[in-house]
């Protein structure tokens, strides 16, 4: 069937995935990746001519195999959740991409979950290239794998949210403000993490990426440990009307790391000046194997109490408006990338974020640069003007049938 220029709707993936629910071998293997667009494999692969990423033949190779260029993105958000109740699946999730050592009942259905690593976010092209290839490696192990262990899967490809999202140019100007609410929307692609206590939600966490790098090699990616699959310990987290610990607990993250502990510290205080209290996120701490301890100084990340706080890039690096300080020796073996941080510790209502105070400051680059040329042009005009106000006119003239005119040199 063809599927070109149709958005495929979630009834209908299900339907389409219907032959995994009833043939005699059903392992499946899902590949997960944080974005991917079917523009992917033909821009990356005739950009950049013999540096093709995407080297496996899988899709070649398979005696049947289906291909859906644009899926809802609330179908393929919700894949893992929908497979899950629509059967008995034995979950795993695939972290160490070691296969051969995992134990495969093929008598019972099998769902095995492969996290692949992130794609760049710092919008490099090379970046992403190389990462879209490694990922192509990693599938390429995976399948290779299980082939040699003869058995009998399945395999899906596909994306918690779309890398390329085309924009309608028909569409007349006075919508653009509902189409915009609309896209922000569907940015959101899963439900934050909620720390609870009772019967009550205390803490609340959302971020599209969360990904840390050890000793500049090893790459962490935590977002869809944290979020999708929410292979996670929270238990540690606490909360107070004065001070907020959000603890995640991850283990296994990566191969070279057995255990990882992130704490978030949150404090709630009086300010006199604004005459209001202020929920401020004050550091982060980084525990690896319950020995090495890092830790950060938060810049930037405050807003009332009564509302939560939200910054699109927050990190290590000096170009983040938020940014993390490295406090010890340790925490400059780290490298922290957080985009589309929100948070809130504080006064958290009907399990929703409140209205976010985004820490984006007043003054913009762009506002200081309109700032400084107006300064220097209006300076420009000033002197000009000064210059022009100190000329005078002759107040003698020379007449050619008189003697010549001498003006002393005083003058």
């Amino acid at each position: 069937a063809v599927h070109e220029g149709q958005v495929v709707s979630a009834q209908e993936l299900m339907a389409l995935l219907q032959p995994l629910f009833t043939q005699n071998s059903r392992n499946l293997v899902l590949f997960l990746q944080d974005r991917l667009s079917i523009d992917d494999f033909t821009y990356f692969s005739e950009s950049y001519g013999n540096k093709n990423p995407f080297q496996n033949e899988i899709l070649q190779s398979s005696p049947s195999s289906l291909v859906l260029p644009a899926v809802d993105c609330k179908a393929a958000r919700y894949l893992l959740r929908d497979f899950q109740e629509s059967g008995d699946w034995k979950l795993t999730n695939v972290t160490n991409l070691n296969i051969s050592q995992l134990e495969v009942n093929a008598s019972d259905p099998n769902l095995l979950v492969v996290q692949l690593q992130p794609l760049a976010s710092d919008l490099k092209e090379i970046s992403t290239l190389e990462a879209i290839a490694e990922n192509d490696k990693i599938i390429g192990r995976v399948t290779m794998d299980l082939q040699e262990r003869g058995i009998h899967f399945s395999v899906i490809y596909t994306a918690v949210r779309p890398s390329r999202i085309s924009r309608r140019t028909d569409v007349v100007a006075g919508l653009r403000r509902q189409l915009m609410a609309a896209e922000e929307e569907d940015s959101l692609s899963y439900p934050p993490l909620n720390v609870t206590t009772g019967n009550y939600t205390c803490i609340l966490f959302y971020a599209s990426n969360f990904t840390l790098k050890a000793n500049r090699s090893v790459l962490v990616d935590l977002t869809n440990a944290t979020f999708l699959t929410q292979n996670v310990d929270i238990s540690a987290s606490e909360c107070s009307d004065s001070n907020t610990t959000l603890s995640l607990k991850y283990t296994k993250p990566v191969n070279g790391i057995s255990s990882l502990e992130i704490r978030f510290l949150m404090t709630n205080k009086f300010y006199e000046v604004s005459a209001r209290k202020w929920s401020t996120l004050d550091s982060v701490e980084i525990v690896q194997d319950g020995e090495k301890f890092a830790k950060f100084n938060v810049s930037g990340i405050s807003a009332p109490a009564e509302y939560s706080s939200h910054c699109q890039l927050v990190g290590t690096s000096n170009l983040y408006p938020a940014r993390l300080v490295p406090s010890n020796n340790e925490a400059k073996n780290w490298d922290v990338f957080i985009s589309e941080l929100q948070i809130q510790g504080f006064n958290v209502i009907n399990n929703q974020f409140s209205y976010a105070s985004d820490c984006t400051g007043f003054f913009t680059p762009g506002i200081w640069m309109g700032l400084v040329t107006s300064i220097i042009l209006l300076w420009i005009l000033t002197y000009g003007i000064h210059m022009i106000m100190q000329l005078t006119t002759n107040n003698r003239f020379d007449d050619p049938k008189g003697p010549a005119l001498s003006v002393p040199q005083t003058e």
